[in-house]
């Protein structure tokens, strides 16, 4: 009799590490039965608005997402900022390996309604492609009966990043009908200011250390390779915005009183502006790329991701590429400097014969792991005064208008640095033996993403390792009017979390 309880231990031990070693076609047997199940859920989050400039629509999300964790039984915590707080998440397991915190994005860009395609970008619309490759609307009704993985479903933040949400929860119920525990206890911290640059966070991520201690993390942001195989990303560039304003006359002047006479700003930002960057795109302020060499094994590294640059360049519509790095990937792993605006005067039917009194460039620097943000800045700066610039940092006083024939307004912001996780890593060979499984080939693995996500923090600060887990479709408008999600996507990122909450830990 004393042997029963052990015996039986022993046997439920087994099954739970039996089922937790799952098939492939039982993970898309489940995978698919969740998708099904979670098609109204994800419609639901995508019916918020969650532009961060809002507190109170963000609110709403942050009491859907605490309703959703607290019913499969985590319990949450809203660590207080001084605008909208972030939610942290927490279930424990028995006898954990590990503590595994999983970084999720709620919040997404403002949206212009006038450039979508459909009544709103709050109201999710699923599609699919007529004979004439145009996206029509059909029942939404439609996917809850049988879905073709080539529909997508159209909402602000459908991949960036609610679609990871609702995956992660669908993923949390397929594991429970699987009985399967995970063999570490879950965090997962919630962002409600990501589109912002997430300029609270590094103060929370200090402030709330202890709360968000963990061995690993994941974040479940950002598209697969645009092959659409799986894929792990070991790293993303960081990003700091500038802004620069050229001086003109104090008011916008006439063109024929005084064109050749009154300095015009908006050609002298664009010789500015061109005076940093030579023909063939590559930076020329001296220095700016120092502390990046690719070597022998970081090619190698790089020329495994399978990209086909013909491919690329004709899915964008360039003739030709930037001369930053040889190919796609070698391109990235550099910062880079790039004009996300400018305005100065009218155009179009506004357009006025005047001489403009200001013109704006907005400019963001994407940032690598040599790179130090601060010098970055700095070396922008010097280069500007090198051109015969008066730097202010506010609007000129009219002595200073007097005195300097040449004044520009600079403000620089770094919001973080970037990360990188060595790919032969603890954490990087755990989600690629899941990966392996669930999909029957090994993950393409990529260096350093190009864009940038605000993880450094937790890199930093928590001195955790950190990989990503894409999981929606390239081309999916992330940032941009008509942001969707492709269906089969949806499906195959629950899947690939069913299979990381069931790797165990070697």
């Amino acid at each position: 009799m004393k042997l029963f309880p052990t015996v039986f231990c022993l046997l439920i031990a087994g099954l739970v590490l039996a089922q937790n070693d799952l098939s492939i076609e039982k993970l898309n047997q489940i995978a698919d039965k969740y998708a099904y199940a979670s098609f109204q859920n994800y419609y639901d989050l995508l019916s918020i608005p969650n532009d961060a400039n809002n507190a109170a629509d963000i609110i709403k999300n942050v009491e859907w997402c605490e309703k959703e964790f607290q019913a499969r039984s985590f319990t949450t915590t809203r660590l207080e900022t001084s605008t909208v707080p972030l939610l942290l998440a927490e279930r424990k397991v028995n006898k954990p390996q590990k503590t595994i915190l999983i970084y999720l994005q709620i919040d997404g860009q403002p949206v212009d309604f006038s450039k979508w395609d459909q009544k709103s970008p709050w109201i999710p619309t699923l599609k699919e492609k007529d004979a004439n490759g145009e996206w029509k609307t059909i029942d939404w009704a439609k996917i809850k009966e049988k879905y073709n993985p080539d529909w997508r479903i159209f909402a602000r933040s459908t991949s960036d990043a609610k679609g990871p949400a609702a995956m992660f929860l669908a993923a949390l119920d397929a594991a429970k009908e699987l009985n399967i525990e995970p063999s570490y206890n879950i965090k997962v911290i919630m962002d409600f200011e990501e589109e912002m640059g997430s300029p609270r966070l590094p103060g929370a991520v200090k402030e709330y250390s202890k709360e968000l201690a963990a061995d690993y993390l994941i974040i479940y942001d950002g598209p697969l390779h645009i092959s659409g195989e799986p894929t792990l990303v070991f790293g993303a560039r960081g990003i700091a915005t500038l802004t620069l304003t050229v001086y003109g006359p104090r008011v916008p002047q006439h063109s024929g009183h005084y064109g050749n006479y009154a300095p015009n700003p908006a050609i002298r930002l664009a010789q500015l502006i061109a005076s940093m960057k030579d023909d063939e795109g590559r930076v020329t302020i001296k220095g700016f790329y120092d502390g990046i060499k690719i070597n022998k094994a970081t090619r190698q590294i790089l020329s495994s991701v399978p990209d086909d640059e013909k491919y690329i360049q004709k899915k964008i519509g360039i003739a030709r590429p930037e001369a930053v790095g040889k190919n796609y990937q070698e391109a990235i792993q550099y910062p880079s400097l790039n004009v996300r605006g400018m305005n100065s005067a009218w155009v179009g039917s506004k357009s006025r014969t005047i001489i403009p009194a200001t013109a704006t460039a907005e400019i963001d620097v994407r940032l690598v792991k040599e790179s130090d943000p601060e010098r970055l800045m700095s070396l922008i700066k010097n280069h500007i005064q090198k051109q015969g610039y008066f730097v202010v940092d506010k609007e000129p006083t009219e002595e200073e208008r007097m005195k300097y024939p040449k004044i520009v307004f600079f403000r620089s912001v770094i919001n973080y640095q970037s990360f990188r996780t060595t790919i032969d890593s603890d954490v990087g060979n755990w989600l690629s033996r899941a990966l392996t499984k669930a999909y029957g080939k090994d993950p393409i693995k990529i260096r350093i993403g190009g864009g940038s996500i605000p993880i450094s923090p937790f890199v930093v600060t928590l001195n955790v390792p950190a990989v990503i887990v894409p999981t929606v479709n390239m081309d999916n408008n992330q940032h941009s009017p008509n942001e969707n999600l492709r269906v089969g996507n949806y499906v195959n990122g629950i899947k690939t979390m069913i299979s990381i909450l069931a790797e165990r830990f070697e």
